[in-house]
């Protein structure tokens, strides 16, 4: 296994800065995913680990070991691109052991590593086929054990399933969660797809600009977002801002004023719990963070009238769409019977899980 340690890193093309600071340790046997939009500078941060590019400020280190100007090739790691790279006039099992061959590995070792990674993979019975007889999740498989044959001790992971259909997607997911599980192996990878950061990693990096903005389980990450930016690229449907206003402040206590807002009940001011040093005052705009979930049908102390855009069935459930509320437009997940655009409700807000976030963007509840 491997420890990888990113110390200050920084990385320009010329005039842009690609990589901004980063400081950043995956841990032995972790599978961390980089997750962030186009342009983010999620797979320079893969290349620079993998040795493609060289950074220029800052350290990488292995198990301790600085590895800045070690060759891709002396860093004992396998990476696996979106591209399946295969040689079309090899098998399978040449195509997998190509690699070792280079290396000046054994026949015979070459076969039983091969052999192996197959068995893992269960592509066995594909050994003796040449990549166009294969569908894209075979050739996927072969990519892959092409970097297990080599038994090294860091994986890197560039955007490997966009190529796949949505099925083959979902299935892939499971198998690489399934492999990390076999081999115990550090594992790191690239994704532009939330929902696969999600589901497969242990800890997820949220980059923007070329910086970290939050790191953590995927979990907190969907519970407490650091700010607003990883709020909104977190979860399926992305998270409701309303638009509000500060009307008072108390130690540790903010009330807001949000438009729209039906008569509550006597007493309940909306207010949340929030951080020692906010930084907020009376006047202040901000913004109300509501997860689909926390706003439904059942009768609660804070209610929004709204009146329904557009449904749309997801399977068990409906999104529906809300888009002229006066504090901004609203999404929630509803289980129940179908209701249908033109329809106004009543929705009620579960203020325990709501999030407050300040003018800067950051969030400020606690």
């Amino acid at each position: 296994m491997s420890r990888v340690e990113l110390s200050g890193i920084t990385k320009r093309f010329g005039a842009f800065e690609a990589i901004r600071g980063i400081d950043l340790t995956v841990e032995d046997g972790e599978f961390a995913v980089f997750v962030g939009p186009s342009g983010c500078g999620k797979s320079t941060l893969l290349r620079l680990i993998c040795g493609l590019e060289v950074p220029t400020e800052g350290a990488i280190r292995f198990d301790d070991r600085d590895v800045r100007g070690v060759p891709p090739a002396g860093r004992r790691l396998a990476m696996v691109f979106q591209s399946y790279a295969l040689y079309p006039h090899m098998s399978v099992a040449e195509n997998m052991g190509f690699a070792l061959r280079m290396a000046g590995i054994s026949r015979a070792e070459r076969a039983v590593r091969v052999a192996r990674a197959a068995e893992t993979l269960q592509i066995t019975r594909l050994l003796e086929r040449r990549p166009k007889e294969l569908s894209g999740g075979q050739r996927q498989r072969v990519a892959i054990g092409r970097a297990i044959v080599r038994e090294p001790s860091l994986f890197l992971f560039d955007e490997p399933l966009s190529n796949l259909d949505a099925e083959l997607r979902v299935e892939m997911r499971a198998e690489l969660m399934e492999l990390h599980r076999r081999l115990a192996t550090t594992m790191i990878y690239v994704t532009h797809d939330q929902i696969e950061a999600m589901t497969m990693a242990d800890r997820i990096v949220v980059l923007r600009d070329g910086r970290i903005e939050q790191a953590g389980s995927p979990t907190m990450l969907y519970e407490r977002p650091a700010n607003r930016f990883v709020a909104s690229f977190i979860g399926s449907p992305r998270m409701n801002f309303l638009a509000a206003r500060v009307t008072r402040v108390e130690p540790g206590r903010v009330t807001i004023d949000l438009p729209g807002l039906l008569p509550g009940v006597a007493g309940e001011p909306l207010a949340l719990a929030v951080a020692e040093r906010h930084g907020l005052r009376i006047d202040d705009s901000v913004e109300l963070g509501v997860r689909s979930e926390h706003l439904g049908l059942e009768p609660r102390p804070h209610r929004l009238q709204a009146r329904i855009s557009f449904s749309e069935y997801v399977g068990g459930a409906w999104h529906l769409h809300a888009g002229d509320h006066p504090a901004g437009r609203l999404v929630l997940r509803h289980a129940g019977a179908p209701i249908h655009a033109g329809e106004t409700l009543e929705l009620g807000l579960d203020m325990a899980g709501c999030h407050l976030f300040a003018p800067s963007g950051l969030r400020v509840s606690v």
